[in-house]
């Protein structure tokens, strides 16, 4: 009886090259020895379908109810990994590529790297006022990083010494191994542990860098703060980072900036918030107020007669400049209107005249006189009606 190949794989007769392959891959790394001891049985039989149904002839057979396998000199289950080869499969499998097996093995083909590399991005912090962050401002910065080593400058060798081909990988830069598994011979490869995957050793090394071709330094350079950047933003330094190993080019340094708190202002993006403190009078009256601002010297706040707890008075262009645009946002002044607590006797005497000559009496709000009134009844009643 002809055996049920697509069933041995799980696919439908009718399924495509692809998945079936997707089906065996799946398959054998579920089945194979190394991840499930016991089904060798299994992952052979598994391995045979998928060979036998990636063959376009033996494909035909078992599709017209034959068994390309059956008879004198096939293979059957266990008769190996011939033919189309799913063995560069089940390499592939495990591995993500199908590399060369037995006598010709597979190697990474990449060889020796080379000794100069590109150096690592440095990151340095530096603290800002508001103020400098408005204005921008040319900050004076400290930089511990690595430089050209100025004895062999770069070379990492000393005096007229040069590199020499390595002795353990030959120069490879490289160690391939053969190693035997139930698939047969697997070839290896691991960067040299002598040279690091160079190829070559350095027999005499510079004494002050020791063969790395940089040293450790400290150095003071000066970087523009573009006005308008905020806490958390980096100003790039082309070329200003870490020397690579071997003299290579120089990484980035990048400039991350914080923010200070401000003893008046709290910055929102390019708006600023300010509070006020407005005596009960003025809050009736109405007045005015200069305030200092960040870049321009001060600014008019208007408090206009009648002026209630928490109203806000909106300044366009005296907040932060934007970083790209340069165009200014808004200063937010929030009116703290603040009654007085203790009242000497003139006071009293004048605030009950004023009193006798208002309207206005303490009462018990209403949905009506709330709504008239324009404020906290309204906010009261919304806030509980959203619970």
């Amino acid at each position: 009886m002809a055996r049920d190949y697509y069933g041995i794989l799980g696919v439908a007769k009718g399924a495509t090259d692809q998945e079936i392959k997707r089906a065996y891959r799946k398959k054998a790394r579920e089945l194979h020895p190394d991840v499930n001891p016991g089904e060798e049985e299994r992952f052979k039989e598994v391995s045979t379908a998928y060979e036998v149904l990636t063959d376009p002839e033996k494909r035909r057979i078992v599709d017209a109810g034959g068994d390309p396998l059956a008879g004198p000199g096939a293979g059957g289950f266990g008769g190996g990994f011939g033919g189309s080869g799913g063995l560069g499969d089940v390499f592939e499998a495990f591995f993500g590529s199908s590399g060369g097996f037995g006598g010709g093995g597979f190697g990474s083909g990449r060889g020796p790297r080379s000794r100069v590399q590109p150096g690592e991005p440095a990151l340095v912090a530096v603290e800002l006022d508001l103020e400098e962050c408005a204005a921008g401002v040319n900050k004076e910065i400290t930089v511990d990083t690595a430089i050209l080593c100025d004895l062999c400058k770069g070379s990492g060798t000393h005096g007229d010494s040069k590199p020499i081909s390595c002795d353990t990988c030959n120069g490879a830069g490289e160690i391939q191994a053969v190693q035997r598994s139930f698939l047969g011979q697997v070839m290896t490869v691991r960067e040299c542990p002598t040279c690091h995957g160079v190829g070559e050793v350095i027999p005499d090394p510079c004494r002050k860098c020791g063969g790395d071709g940089r040293v450790r330094s400290r150095r003071t350079m000066t970087v523009k703060i573009p006005a308008g950047i905020e806490t958390g933003m980096r100003v790039r330094l082309s070329g200003q980072g870490e020397i690579g190993p071997g003299g290579g080019p120089a990484g980035d340094l990048y400039v991350e900036v914080s923010e200070r708190p401000s003893d008046v202002f709290i910055r929102d993006k390019d708006d600023l918030h300010c509070t006020i403190r407005v005596p009960i009078v003025d809050a009736a009256l109405g007045g005015e107020i200069e305030i200092d601002t960040i870049l321009d010297g001060s600014a008019r706040i208007t408090i206009a007669p009648g002026t209630q707890p928490g109203q806000v008075v909106k300044v366009k262009g005296q907040g932060m400049p934007h970083l790209n645009t340069g165009v200014r946002g808004t200063l937010h002044a929030h009116l703290d209107v603040v009654v007085p607590t203790k009242l000497d006797a003139a006071q009293t005497d004048a605030l009950n005249r004023f009193r006798e000559a208002s309207d206005d009496r303490v009462e018990v709000v209403t949905t009506a006189t709330g709504a008239a009134a324009g404020g906290l009844f309204s906010r009261l009643r919304n806030a509980f009606a959203g619970r």
